[in-house]
């Protein structure tokens, strides 16, 4: 085995939805590194379109497609634009930040239709071509909150929650298809999605003090575990939840007692 070309991707087309923005673009910049050809596919159309130029710019494969997860048709336009997907990165999510007793009908809705029913949506449909096609590797975005919550977002971590246990599931049913699906669980990262709470200068301290490197991270630091769970070097690995939270999830809820 050639290990340094463990992380090889090239000759593979990797689709990344979300690739507009924050963790997306990022992302969508490490693949092609990488040798990937990447679909950059948003529902902001301009935002993808720029991380198409940025990789391009470095001599990178991509191209923009408008993507709409929560709709059935329009993924499906992409995957039959694109042909064969070798590897589908997710990362969009909504969040809505209130109480469960005060959250209405229609914002329980609209975290739940793209968090977790657009997810089943982009997943399926592109899965479907990878079992026909020889396999692939299925990663999307959960979340610490898939195992720790706060006040104000129950929902939004049930739909965590819910997308880790949907990706279990589907690695046990496409395992002898060589489909692999695995989660990435960011802690708090700087993104323009988590602006507003990052310009609350109590907030930021708040969740920074949260972690063992007492700072936010950077969409950039996720991006080295895409490309280990898109590549050959993560094999044998599905169904599984890879943590990069600066070691939040270890540490919650610990307390550190004075000197003497």
């Amino acid at each position: 085995m050639e290990f340094k070309n463990l992380f090889d991707l090239t000759g593979r087309t990797a689709l990344v939805a979300g690739a507009a923005s924050g963790i997306g673009r990022a992302v969508s910049a490490g693949l092609s590194a990488f040798g990937a050809r990447v679909i950059c596919a948003d529902i902001n159309e301009t935002g993808a379109r720029e991380t198409v130029d940025g990789i391009r710019e470095h001599g990178g494969d991509a191209m923009s497609e408008h993507l709409d997860m929560c709709n059935v048709g329009s993924i499906r336009s992409v995957l039959g634009r694109t042909g064969r997907v070798h590897i589908l990165v997710s990362t969009p999510s909504v969040n809505v930040r209130k109480p469960i007793l005060q959250l209405s009908d229609e914002e329980f809705d609209r975290i739940v239709n793209l968090n977790l029913r657009g997810t089943f949506l982009l997943v399926r449909e592109t899965a479907r071509g990878m079992t026909e096609h020889g396999g692939g590797s299925i990663i999307v975005f959960s979340s610490i909150r898939s195992q720790t919550v706060e006040p104000g977002q129950g929902v939004y971590a049930a739909t965590k929650s819910g997308v880790v246990l949907m990706l279990r599931a589907l690695a046990a049913e496409l395992g002898e298809k060589g489909v692999r699906a695995n989660a990435i669980a960011p802690g708090i990262v700087e993104t323009p999605l988590t602006a507003q709470i990052r310009n609350h200068p109590d907030w930021y301290r708040a969740y920074a003090e949260k972690n063992v490197f007492k700072r936010w991270a950077q969409p950039e630091e996720l991006v080295g575990a895409v490309i280990y769970l898109a590549s050959d070097a993560s094999s044998y690995t599905t169904g599984s939840v890879m943590f990069v939270d600066g070691g939040w999830t270890a540490v919650d809820g610990r307390f550190t007692p004075p000197n003497g």
